[in-house]
C-alpha cells in the first residue's frame, strides 16, 4: 500500500515521502496513529504543494540570511567594559553582551547563533554567527577598557 509519511519514522522514512508499506502496516499502525495517510491523487498533490512551499520558504531564509552576513562582515563593533591594571576585564565578554550590542545597532541576532568562547581580557576578536546552516558571518569586536 502507498502512504505519504505525516512525521519521520525510522526504518521507513522522512515526512512527505511516498513509500510503499505492508497493507497491515498502514492500515493497523501508521493511519491510525496519524503517522501516514493514503496517497491517492488529492493527497499527493497536497504533499507536492506542501513540499514546494517548504523549499520556497528555506530559499527566502536563505537569501535573508546572506544579505544579513554581507553587512554583519563590514561591522566593526566596540564593546567598553571595566578593567583593571594589565588590561584584564571585571568579569567576562560573552555572547550575550555582544547580541546586546549587536541589536542595539539594529541586527536581530539570537546570542545563541554567536559562536564566541567569553574572554577577560581587552583586544579585537573575530566573531562567527552562524545565521543559517549554510551561512556563517564573521564581526569584528573590539574589547576597549571603560
Amino acid at each position: 500500500m502507498k502512504v505519504i509519511l505525516l512525521k519521520d519514522i525510522k526504518g521507513t522514512g522522512k515526512k512527505g515521502d511516498v513509500v510503499n508499506v505492508a497493507d497491515g502496516y498502514a492500515s493497523n499502525y501508521l493511519i491510525p496513529n496519524k503517522l501516514a495517510q493514503n496517497a491517492n491523487a488529492t493527497n499527493l498533490n497536497l504533499a507536492n504543494q506542501e513540499k514546494a512551499s517548504e523549499q520556497h520558504k528555506q530559499q527566502v531564509m536563505l537569501d535573508a540570511a546572506k544579505e544579513l552576513k554581507l553587512k554583519l562582515d563590514k561591522l566593526y563593533v566596540e564593546l567598553n567594559i571595566k578593567c583593571g591594571e594589565n588590561g584584564k576585564t571585571f568579569g567576562s565578554v560573552s555572547n550575550k553582551e555582544i547580541a546586546d550590542k549587536l541589536n542595539e545597532l539594529g541586527y536581530e541576532v539570537d546570542k545563541k547563533k554567536i559562536e564566541f568562547n567569553p574572554v577577560k581580557t581587552i583586544g579585537i576578536f573575530d566573531v562567527k554567527i552562524k545565521l543559517h546552516p549554510q551561512v556563517t558571518a564573521t564581526v569584528k569586536v573590539e574589547i576597549k577598557p571603560l
